[in-house]
């Protein structure tokens, strides 16, 4: 790819002022159409050192309305990035609905620069996953630009001594910047790889020959121009019924749900069991490993007093329970996983889920809120996030807690007759219990397409609350005996 790149390209300045005059009025209007239409847009660079990337950004931004655009320079991760996932700190980044983010470095600098993975197993891995991440966003109707500009060994040379020199701008180049242009062929080697292997029909490379900033200006201008035009053409999707899932067996019909505990079994287990729990969340925090607990079930299974004595007994600065409703407005405009990725634990910590993002193929796939070709394809979105999560190191528990409907019903009138707990029960509650046989299927389907070997489902049988609770810690002490 980068050999085939003429970095002799070049644009005079009156052919500059001249293509200016008639891109930037294009750009301005693109960047309301796009915030009419609220699609968002992401446009990376990346490039060699001193190949002008900040330059050119600067030129690209010039036409835009400032209030609908952020640059972000993701050169360094702080110290609270490096104890994420790797593509949290982009994903906390990412543009609203009609709102554009520019990516100075991007995702792909931890492959491109020296220090980042070397095996080949590894880089194929990183590559996957961003891939993976890429098809994500433009699914959703994400706007994706990839720009890489590329200039010459010798010209770098010259640029790097040409700064280094002016005491104004020496700050801005350093060892390692010369490392680079030392080892120019070894790198731009390795560069072409990570390129061709990344360039993917939904979001592919454009290589920007740098020789010439003016040159360099109007193709990246042009491109993003291109780019939004193509954008505003795309058809929308057309929301569909809810489709059928069909399977040989029901996994819900052969739950044993009679299954109890005594009243005293019950003391003793769940004491231990909390016990232990609070001793590994101090080695979960020694060894900086994480833990992601989702709590998913049928309304009344229970979950706020499985979560409640999981709490119990850890240490509260370890730990945060986030509890999930409906999507705000904010939310609402960005990708529908971006609000659970900002909450995901740093190393050491334990984040607890009280519903989650499989609220997507469950109640917005059988109330209609999404459409059949969104939540399908969500499957496949989870699973690859949570496999993000895993090679990270995270750990992760999903527990389905399930009642049937007669117990269900008793709990419900339970609830509306104390006044303690009358606030639990909404007309919301009895609305979906009338469509009991329409989430069943949609149970099913998810405990299958994302009960993973890095993120299983543990289905509790909750009939019995005792039961149910015991059941819950125990499972997460086993979990945390054998990964620490």
């Amino acid at each position: 790819m980068l050999e085939k790149i003429d970095l002799t390209s070049k644009l005079s300045r009156v052919e500059y002022s001249r293509k200016l005059k008639l891109i930037w009025p294009e750009l301005g209007s693109l960047q309301r159409e796009i915030k009419a239409k609220a699609i968002p847009v992401l446009i990376l660079f990346e490039g060699w050192e001193t190949s002008g990337k900040g330059t050119t950004i600067n030129n690209l931004i010039l036409p835009l309305d400032p209030r609908g655009f952020k640059v972000f320079t993701m050169a360094k991760a702080s110290e609270e990035e490096l104890f994420r996932p790797y593509l949290w700190r982009f994903c906390k980044r990412l543009p609203s609905a009609g709102r554009f983010a520019i990516f100075d470095r991007s995702w792909y600098k931890l492959l491109i620069d020296e220090g980042g993975p070397s095996d080949e197993r590894e880089i194929s891995l990183y590559l996957n996953t961003l891939s993976s991440f890429e098809k994500l966003l433009f699914d959703s109707e994400t706007v994706i630009i990839k720009f890489f500009l590329h200039i010459g060994r010798q010209e770098q040379k010259k640029r790097l001594k040409r700064l280094s020199k002016d005491p104004a701008t020496a700050w801005r180049v350093s060892d390692k910047d010369f490392k680079q242009n030392e080892n120019y062929e070894e790198v731009r080697a390795k560069t072409e790889r990570i390129l061709q292997a990344s360039d993917i029909p939904c979001a592919p490379w454009y290589l920007i020959p740098a020789t010439d900033r003016r040159f360099a200006a109007i193709q990246i201008m042009e491109t993003v121009r291109n780019s939004l035009k193509k954008a505003l053409e795309r058809e929308n999707v057309v929301f569909s019924p809810v489709g059928k899932w069909s399977a040989s067996s029901s996994i819900l019909n052969s739950l044993n749900l009679s299954k109890k505990i005594s009243k005293n079994d019950y003391g003793k287990r769940l004491e231990k069991a909390q016990n232990e729990l609070r001793e590994y969340q101090y080695l979960l925090y020694k060894k900086r490993r994480a833990l992601v607990v989702v709590f998913e079930g049928v309304d009344a299974a229970g979950k706020g007093g499985s979560i409640r004595r999981l709490t119990e007994r850890l240490d509260p600065r370890g730990y945060e329970v986030i509890p999930i409703g409906a999507p705000n407005d904010t939310e609402r405009s960005y990708h529908y996983l971006w609000r659970f990725w900002i909450n995901m634990p740093k190393d050491g910590h334990i984040a607890i889920f009280d519903r989650s993002w499989y609220g997507r193929v469950l109640v917005e796939r059988v109330e209609g809120f999404a459409s059949e070709h969104e939540w399908s394809r969500a499957f496949r979105e989870i699973n690859d996030m949570e496999e993000q999560l895993h090679n990270h190191g995270v750990m992760i528990a999903k527990f389905w807690l399930h009642i049937d409907q007669d117990e269900q019903l008793k709990r419900f009138k339970a609830r509306e007759e104390d006044e303690r707990k009358n606030w639990k029960i909404t007309p919301e509650d009895w609305r979906n219990r009338e469509k009991w046989e329409l989430y069943k299927p949609a149970i099913e389907e998810m405990l299958i397409r994302t009960g993973t070997t890095y993120a299983p489902w543990t289905i509790i049988e909750s009939n019995d609350k005792r039961y149910s609770r015991v059941k819950v810690l125990e499972t997460l002490t086993e979990l945390l005996k054998r990964n620490l």
